[in-house]
């Protein structure tokens, strides 16, 4: 015999039995002032922007870390700011990282940018390796598996976490090459891409809780290859295409890397969930 717990009508999926009152997308700084009179503190949950992939000269570039997660109570705040996701790399560049969102004493980070030399950002951390996410906690070193995920350099896994890291891009420019997934976790990192003169296949977006990541595209010669985007708190990730990366879900997903001088995927915007 099995039971459902979402089939019991008393039952309510939310922190502490509290109603979700605001859902918070606008990037930037806005102000909150409808919080009704006598409430004094609020439960948050607030999510840093994706990471943007990377676009590789050459080869392929890396995918961007997701962006924070932090969770807790707070004072209440008459401000909210939203983490933009970064803007992905174009025809040989870096990805920016993720910016950080905030409310009241809850902070979380952005995701770290993908590089243009194949490295993945970090997860939850601004910068590729090391970096500080949920109100204090470090992102470990690369290719480090934690709350917040190291940046990836090396291997076919991703760093794994609750913001998942981006994936390497693959350093071949002949023969066969293939691009890492990104990350998966609670928000996920994007996918490597992979650049070639024979058969390049880019990574997909790391899959989260939640949603999928993005599709890499596969084929013959260097308009090819594009990494996925890394699945969001709140949305899918994005598919690659042509050598040019996915976007990262909303809710934090990091961007696909690009191959051979294409555009990488930008890094999903963050959100912030008021429960009172």
């Amino acid at each position: 015999m099995s039971a459902s717990i979402y089939s019991n009508s008393q039952f309510t999926d939310s922190p502490y039995g509290l109603k979700l009152q605001r859902t918070i997308t606008a990037t930037g700084t806005t102000s909150i002032t409808d919080i009704p009179a006598g409430i004094q503190r609020v439960y948050a949950i607030v999510i840093g922007g994706g990471g943007g992939g990377g676009s590789a000269t050459t080869a392929g570039g890396g995918g961007g870390g997701s962006g924070g997660y932090s969770a807790g109570w707070t004072y209440i705040s008459t401000s909210v700011t939203v983490g933009a996701g970064g803007a992905g790399g174009n025809a040989g560049t870096s990805g920016t990282a993720g910016s950080s969102s905030v409310y009241g004493m809850v902070v979380s980070s952005g995701g770290g940018a993908g590089l243009l030399n194949q490295s993945g950002g970090a997860g939850g951390a601004a910068a590729s390796a090391g970096g500080v996410s949920y109100t204090g906690a470090p992102a470990p070193a690369t290719n480090g598996i934690g709350y917040a995920a190291g940046a990836h350099n090396s291997g076919v896994t991703s760093p794994a976490g609750v913001s998942a890291g981006g994936a390497t891009g693959s350093t071949a420019t002949t023969g066969t090459a293939n691009g890492s997934s990104g990350g998966r976790g609670l928000i996920c990192g994007g996918g490597g891409a992979a650049g070639t003169a024979g058969t390049g296949t880019g990574g997909a977006g790391g899959t989260g809780d939640f949603y999928a990541g993005g599709t890499g595209t596969s084929g013959t010669g260097i308009t090819f290859g594009g990494g996925g985007g890394g699945a969001g708190f709140t949305s899918v990730g994005a598919n690659a295409s042509a050598n040019n990366g996915g976007n990262g879900g909303s809710g934090g997903g990091g961007g696909g890397g690009a191959s051979t001088g294409g555009t990488a995927g930008s890094g999903g915007n963050g959100v912030v969930f008021l429960y009172y």
